[in-house]
């Protein structure tokens, strides 16, 4: 099986999962202002990855995945959180082709359903009957430092939007994006399953490792879809990163390696809409071998991932469907 058919066959049964959080009697206006807008919040919540090789992480030191349930659902209902806040924050408009619950609800719910779904990164781990306390929390403690290097590489990316820096380098990139994304997208999942599955200090570290190399590849991807990607990806928010003049690896390599950085500056400080504009942008990228660099740098990052995941943990199809999710993490297409 490969990490394709492992996302097509069980994405619906981690819907279920999610949203069984928001069964609430609809008896208030609880319900109307708070549950019900967080719950059509996250019908649209992508392949849930996350919650899945958490499950899978955990199988492959030999554990239980339904140990890895609670943790899972918290890393996404965290992810969910982080959505809502970060498109306040950047002023967006839409989120995988639907418009930002900002938008829709008005600000002052957003936040309150973002921070309703943070409070589940903790509740639903508290709750685990089928967690002993001391695997509690050493859970919890993982996922209290996931929710700090979220913020400290989300505190990078508004602050240098804020003072309209460009002088980022490729190193300040990374360090951003594996704080902000790839702590939560890959390395605490796989962490936290492997605690729960009852893995060995090296099984943890092992697959820490290599969520946070697959993590940063798959922001990466991420990176180029939004600027070039093919009719899937430009439903979601086609060249909104450089609507919202992000500090992506494409455009801080450019800015390093282009004799037209001034002109990319100008568009990425505009805040602009215009179709040709956002043309010009992405010319002046590829003239200075930004997407070819990204490529390199994620297959390199993904390349090293598998080799070191297949000398440190044995055989078995958990720890073969994670090498193919690194594959799947920088050749996916949305």
């Amino acid at each position: 099986m490969t990490f394709k058919s492992y996302l097509d066959q069980n994405t619906g049964r981690m819907n279920k999962l999610v949203a069984d959080f928001f069964k609430k009697e609809p008896v208030s206006d609880i319900t109307r202002y708070l549950y019900e807008p967080l719950a059509e919040y996250s019908v649209n919540g992508g392949k849930r990855h996350r919650p899945l090789i958490c499950e899978l992480a955990c199988q492959a030191v030999g554990g239980d995945p339904l140990l890895a349930r609670s943790a899972g659902a918290a890393i996404e209902h965290f992810h969910t959180a982080a959505l809502i806040h970060d498109d306040i924050a950047d002023d967006s408009t839409l989120r995988r082709g639907e418009p930002c619950m900002h938008l829709t609800q008005g600000e002052g719910i957003a936040i309150n359903a973002g921070d309703l779904a943070l409070s589940q990164v903790t509740g639903l781990i508290v709750e685990d009957e089928n967690l002993d306390d001391h695997t509690k929390l050493r859970v919890l403690d993982e996922l209290v430092k996931m929710t700090t290097r979220t913020i400290e590489g989300q505190a990078l990316d508004i602050g240098w939007a804020r003072d309209g820096r460009f002088d980022i380098s490729v190193d300040d990139y990374l360090l951003m994006a594996t704080h902000k994304t790839a702590y939560y997208s890959g390395g605490t999942p796989l962490a936290v399953g492997a605690i729960v599955g009852g893995g060995s200090k090296a099984d943890i570290e092992a697959l820490r490792s290599f969520g946070l190399a697959t993590g940063l590849a798959f922001q990466i991807q991420d990176d180029i879809l939004n600027l070039i990607g093919k009719k899937e990806a430009v439903k979601k928010d086609f060249r909104s990163d450089i609507v919202e003049g992000k500090r992506t690896l494409i455009a801080v390599y450019a800015l390093r390696h282009s004799k037209r950085d001034a002109e990319l500056i100008a568009i990425l400080g505009a805040h602009t809409e215009q179709p040709a504009l956002l043309a010009d942008a992405v010319d002046i990228m590829r003239e200075a071998g930004s997407f070819d660099f990204a490529r390199d740098f994620a297959i390199d990052l993904v390349g090293r991932a598998k080799t070191e995941l297949l000398d440190l943990l044995p055989s078995s199809e958990a720890r073969n469907l994670l090498l193919s999710m690194a594959d799947f993490f920088i050749t996916r297409m949305n």
